[in-house]
């Protein structure tokens, strides 16, 4: 389904590919970040349970000017993973910049140039991996846009989706509404972008946008980044709950909110009887609260799978699972644990202390990527903790920092 407001939508992509990236830049850095990390499809999507030497067919499903794409094709690159990242936009633009960030990384993908709308027909998957970020958000029907995906999702696979998230995006739908009146959308986008330039230039200390920290990529990001905050034709919020609900009636449920830690209300509350009532909350309620609470949470990243095809956590006890930082050495953590026993995080703004079993360092400082488990424990046990005291130790650290995302485990050979 189509209509004026997405035609719309379609020409401002060709205008102004999003988000701006120079090919150039590859050689200095890799752009990582959530959803579609390796690490976190092998633990969050799959359970560390799909074996790394079986091909990933993946699928980034809108992939704009080729981030996630990007990403995942190097990630499983370096690390030799077998199989195929395809990409695809309906933005001939934004695909002319994706294809030539891949070129000076010598990485060879599969490009498609069409709306994901036209999956059912269009011959491609199926995929056990498919990527949708910042897309459903803009889609006149974003049920429909679900139903496209899942069209060509291979039986056992999952998906990494982001929509945007109305709390933490606060003063972006003021300055929308702002616009409409100032630059209509029937102006050109040149001249629609120019009023949005002037208007920021003047914009009072009491609008909310000005106290809102969260937009460096847009605000920062040239006249693509202004454009597709500011002027976006077509752009809904979800809170939480109303994520959960819309994936719900797809017949998809959630692995995993990233990061875990971040929709747990208790975190922020520490007050007993306030617990008990959060304990009788159901999870997307939690979450929602949690998202009240903080005031912070722009977008929601979730991964998910069939709710029919329900399968096992990652299990963190068993000997031979290989725990995996996720990027930052799992020893660098050890080292940023303070005295008091808590490692902190900072989330947009709002710092959290973990706090972490008095064994965290030392098994931190254990974890390389190729020890598994029982090998920590092994090691451990040689220098006088038992077993029982290393299971407590070792669960109570998977459970911080896997919810920060941070400490997951690696998939079988």
């Amino acid at each position: 389904m189509t209509d004026a407001t997405d035609a719309r939508l379609a020409a401002q992509y060709e205008a102004f590919p999003y988000p701006k990236r120079d090919p150039r830049d590859e050689a200095r850095r890799l752009i990582v970040g959530s959803p579609s990390h390796l690490r976190e499809i092998d633990h969050w999507v799959f359970g560390a349970a799909r074996p790394a030497s079986r091909p990933l067919r993946a699928l980034v499903a809108g992939g704009g000017t080729g981030d996630g794409a990007i990403m995942l094709a190097q990630q499983m690159a370096t690390a030799g993973r077998p199989g195929r990242v395809a990409y695809l936009d309906r933005s001939a633009a934004a695909h002319g910049v994706a294809r030539a960030r891949a070129e000076a990384r010598g990485l060879t993908l599969d490009w498609h140039t069409g709306s994901l709308l036209d999956l059912p027909e269009s011959g491609l998957g199926p995929f056990d991996y498919i990527d949708c970020c910042g897309v459903l958000h803009h889609l006149p029907d974003p049920a429909e846009g679900l139903r496209a995906l899942l069209s060509v999702l291979a039986p056992g696979g999952g998906m990494g989706l982001m929509v945007y998230a109305p709390h933490g995006r606060t003063g972006v739908y003021m300055l929308q509404d702002a616009l409409r009146r100032l630059a209509p959308e029937g102006d050109a986008p040149p001249a629609r972008l120019d009023v949005a330039r002037r208007v920021m230039r003047h914009l009072p200390e009491s609008a909310w946008l000005r106290r809102n920290a969260y937009f460096g990529d847009h605000i920062d990001g040239g006249d693509a980044g202004l454009y597709d905050l500011l002027l976006n034709p077509r752009d809904r919020a979800y809170t939480a709950p109303e994520f959960m609900g819309l994936l719900e009636s797809a017949g998809l449920t959630v692995t995993a909110l990233m990061e875990p830690l971040r929709y747990n209300p208790a975190v922020y509350l520490p007050d007993p009887k306030l617990r008990a009532r959060i304990d009788a909350l159901d999870p997307a309620a939690r979450a929602g609260l949690a998202e009240a609470l903080t005031g912070n949470v722009s977008t929601h990243v979730a991964y998910c799978a069939r709710a029919a095809e329900t399968r096992p956590a990652p299990d963190p006890m068993r000997e031979d699972a290989v725990p995996v930082a996720r990027e930052l050495p799992a020893a660098e953590l050890a080292r940023n644990i303070r005295p008091d026993g808590t490692l902190p995080f900072l989330f947009d703004g709002l710092r959290v202390p973990v706090p972490l079993p008095p064994l965290a360092g030392a098994i931190l400082g254990l974890i390389d990527g190729a020890r598994s488990v029982g090998g920590i424990a092994a090691a451990l046990r040689a220098r006088g903790t038992d077993a029982g005291a290393f299971a407590r130790g070792w669960r109570q650290t998977f459970d911080a920092l896997s919810g920060v995302n941070r400490i997951l485990l690696s998939p079988p050979p």
